[in-house]
Order: C-alpha cells, then sequence, then structure tokens
C-alpha cells in the first residue's frame, strides 16, 4: 500500500489536515489534493473567526465532542511547534436572564463530561474581574479557550503535504468522478487525476461532489451567511477575552458574541442569515442554482417552518446595525452602534436532512473506495487534525466510518 496514491478533494483545514496525516503514516503513499480555487483556505477555513474551542458546547459522546477534545492538544502542540500564533485568552459563556441559569448548569455539566479543563462557574460580581465591561449574572470561565489562525495552519499544512513528495494541485474544480479499474479517475474538464482512494472534503459543495461520487443525495447543504461588525480600534479595550451568550439548544448557532482576534481586531458576530448562493458572502449574491436547489429540496420549507421566526431576527440584524447591536449590548452595555463598522462575512455549510433537522454532528460517509465528509461545521477547524486521524483510520486502518 506503500506506493498508493490517495487523493483528496478540498484544500480547506480539514482536506489539507487529512493529507498530512496520511503522509505521516504511510510515508511512500502519495497525496494529491484538488482544488478548484486557486489557493488554499479560500472558503470556510479562510473566513474563520480563529477560536479554538475547548469543548463546552458538545453533546458527550459524540463526534464533535472526542474530535474537538482531541483536537485542541493536537492542534496547540503544532502551532507551538511551527511558531504559528496561538494565545489561551479565555472565553466568558454569559447569562444574561434568570431563565438561562438552568441552561447554564446543564452547560456545565456537559462540558465537564467533555474534560473541559479548568472550567469554572463565576458570579456577577467575578465577570467583572475578567471583563470589566460586561454584562451578566453568572457565567462560565474557560480559562484555556484560545485563539489561532487557521488560514496561516492550513498553508503550513499544505507545505507538509508538499515536502513528503505530495502535491496540492490548484485550479482544478472537479466535474466527475468515476470508477476506473483497481481505482477512481477525477475529472475536470478534459484534465484527469487517477487514484487508488478518494477522500471527499468539499465544505461548501461537499452533497453536490458526493453525488458525483454515487453517495446519497442527503444531507443536503444549507449556505448559512454570517455578518460581522468590527469595534472600532479605539474601543477594542472593552474586551479582554471571548465573551459568548449562552446558546439555544433548538437551534446550533451560537449568536452574537466577541471574538478578539491574532492581529488585535475584535469581531461583534455573527448572525446567521440563509446565503442565497454557496459561496454567497454578500447580500448581492445570489445563484439562481443554489436558490432552485434550495426550493426543490422538501428538508428546505420544512426547517423554514420550525426556525422562521428565528430567520427574521436574524435578517433585521443583517439590516440594521441598531438591530445588530441590540444583541450585543446585553453582553457589553457600553457598546454603541458609533463604537463599530461593517466586518467581513462567512458561509456555513450546514448539513440539512430531509425532515428539515439541521445536522447537528460531524457525518462521513463511505462508498467503496471513496470517504465523503458530508457535514463538518464548527468546530471543524478546532478539531482538524483529530477529524484527519479519524478519517486516515477509516481509509487506511478499514475502520467504519460515521
Amino acid at each position: 500500500m506503500a506506493d498508493e496514491t490517495i487523493g483528496i478533494v478540498g484544500a480547506g483545514i480539514v482536506g489539507l489536515a487529512t493529507g498530512r496525516e496520511i503522509a505521516l503514516r504511510r510515508p511512500g503513499t502519495r497525496v494529491v489534493v484538488l482544488e478548484k480555487e486557486r489557493a488554499v483556505a479560500v472558503h470556510q477555513t479562510g473566513h474563520n473567526s480563529g477560536v479554538v474551542h475547548a469543548g463546552i458546547y458538545y453533546a458527550p459522546g459524540s463526534l464533535k465532542a472526542d474530535l474537538c477534545v482531541r483536537g485542541v492538544s493536537v492542534l496547540r502542540e503544532y502551532c507551538q511547534d511551527r511558531g504559528l500564533p496561538y494565545a489561551e485568552i479565555g472565553k466568558l459563556v454569559v447569562a444574561v436572564r434568570e431563565d438561562e441559569l438552568g441552561r447554564m448548569e446543564n452547560l456545565y455539566e456537559r462540558a465537564r463530561n467533555n474534560h473541559v479543563p479548568e472550567l469554572r462557574k463565576v458570579s456577577k460580581e467575578e465577570i467583572r474581574e475578567l471583563e470589566p465591561h460586561a454584562g451578566g449574572i453568572a457565567a462560565l470561565h474557560s480559562p484555556r479557550t484560545a485563539i489561532t489562525d487557521y488560514p496561516a495552519i492550513a498553508r503550513e499544512f499544505a507545505k507538509d503535504i508538499e515536502a513528503s513528495g505530495g502535491e496540492v494541485r490548484l485550479g482544478f474544480p472537479v466535474t466527475s468522478i468515476t470508477d476506473v479499474p483497481g481505482g477512481i479517475e477525477v475529472a475536470s474538464g478534459q484534465e484527469r487525476v487517477r487514484v487508488d482512494r478518494l477522500i471527499l472534503c468539499a465544505g461548501l459543495h461537499s452533497d453536490s461532489v458526493a453525488r458525483l461520487a454515487q453517495d446519497k443525495k442527503e444531507p443536503r447543504i444549507v449556505p448559512f451567511r454570517g455578518e460581522y461588525m468590527l469595534l472600532r480600534p479605539e474601543r477594542t479595550g472593552l474586551v479582554r477575552g471571548l465573551i459568548y451568550p449562552v446558546p439555544d439548544p433548538r437551534y446550533p448557532f451560537l449568536g452574537v458574541h466577541f471574538t478578539p482576534r491574532v492581529d488585535g481586531s475584535v469581531e461583534v458576530g455573527p448572525n446567521a442569515v440563509l446565503a442565497l448562493a454557496r459561496e454567497g458572502y454578500t447580500l448581492g449574491r445570489i445563484s439562481p442554482k443554489d436558490l432552485a436547489g434550495l426550493a426543490a429540496y422538501p428538508g428546505s420549507w420544512r426547517m423554514a417552518a420550525q426556525h422562521w421566526r428565528t430567520g427574521i431576527r436574524e435578517y433585521r440584524g443583517s439590516l440594521s446595525r441598531a438591530a445588530f447591536m441590540k444583541d450585543a449590548q446585553l453582553y457589553v452595555p457600553g457598546v454603541g452602534v458609533s463604537d463599530v463598522v461593517r466586518g467581513g462575512a462567512g458561509v456555513r455549510a450546514q448539513a440539512l436532512d430531509p425532515d428539515g433537522t439541521l445536522v447537528d454532528d460531524f457525518r462521513i460517509h463511505q462508498v467503496g473506495r471513496i470517504t465523503a465528509v458530508r457535514n463538518a461545521p464548527s468546530p471543524a477547524a478546532t478539531a482538524s487534525m483529530a477529524i484527519a486521524e479519524h478519517l486516515v483510520d477509516a481509509v487506511l486502518g478499514g475502520a467504519s466510518a460515521i
């Protein structure tokens, strides 16, 4: 097997981490990463907020929980070894209403089951000691939660692959995947690459690329755009570490929060609005093809029926800076509309089942010689090196994908 060629579709952080893991695990195996863009980490990885999650939110025993906790450890070590940014600035998960205290207690127990290090409950007074400008009546404090630079990590992974004799082939949008005797042929127009095994890490296009490989149609990808504000440079001192709300378990998004970045800026957000294109980073980006696919999928309508009230609230924040900041002021009361400017946006590849359920956990399918990552939402960047271990176990070790 040492003379195998293993192909990976997608040069985001998960695909590149997987290619690197194969090269480490099986020296002599040739890795070819195929990417439609002209650079690595262009989409979800390149628009990531940079948070290294400690494992607070995820159901114990889920792939998310297990791979996040493992992923933090190996990612920290990798960053330290390569001199990449990694700062443990800590996170407060803040309750601002009495009715959130029960959910916060449940979150605390969940985090303890996930072995989140040094997590503790803090009082209203202790919140002010940690974050003098924060609001809230109680909180959880995770001092080991960190921030990093995921695009820089992805570029380092790409260097590792190339140093091992592998290739990261850019400008290769996959148009067909065909079984051939003893392997798989991956095409981009008239260009062909033959591999022995194939791993699909296509992110925003994971469902459409998986269908090229004859995988089942579900789950489908629904793109959600997350829009950010930025604190003006003279106001970044309002925030020391990460300040997050207590999440609502009925919805997979965390709500507006404050995120210091490794470059010294501070993001406020994101909201979560349905994007009108898979790569819809702006309001004006519309894809008739993507919209038609959403409209034709029964799961889209069932999701809308379940979450339409939340959707209206999120769109209100998208259109009005004042509405956006109203939520933010619950957590840092001193921040106002004049303290922020419009920041960037990312698009989350959210998998959706036919019954309208937003898929929460990682989901991986296996179709013969092909392994397809069908859902890898946050904390996929945190967990990327652990996801890679899991995938390589499935591909090279004969384990079953989940």
